[in-house]
């Protein structure tokens, strides 16, 4: 599973979705979980959404994207 790709589409989806950024900054391990369609294991979160958080200011993902893979398998 392409990281960078996933962060994309999540970054994509609470841009466009009012509803879903509610959801991701109240649960957003939930939230992703839910848009991805697989469970996330514990601990992973905090690395997708700073990724997510990384990419929404702007930031590069280069580095952040290294350290998170093989979350997904």
């Amino acid at each position: 599973m392409d990281i960078k790709a996933q962060v994309e589409e999540i970054v994509k989806k609470a841009a466009a979705d009012k509803n879903f950024q509610a959801e991701f900054q109240k649960n957003p391990e939930k939230a992703i979980e839910n848009l991805a369609g697989i469970d996330i294991p514990d601990g992973a979160v905090d690395q997708i959404v700073a990724a997510v958080k990384a990419k929404m200011a702007g930031e590069k993902l280069g580095g952040i994207a290294d350290g998170i893979k093989g979350i997904f398998g």
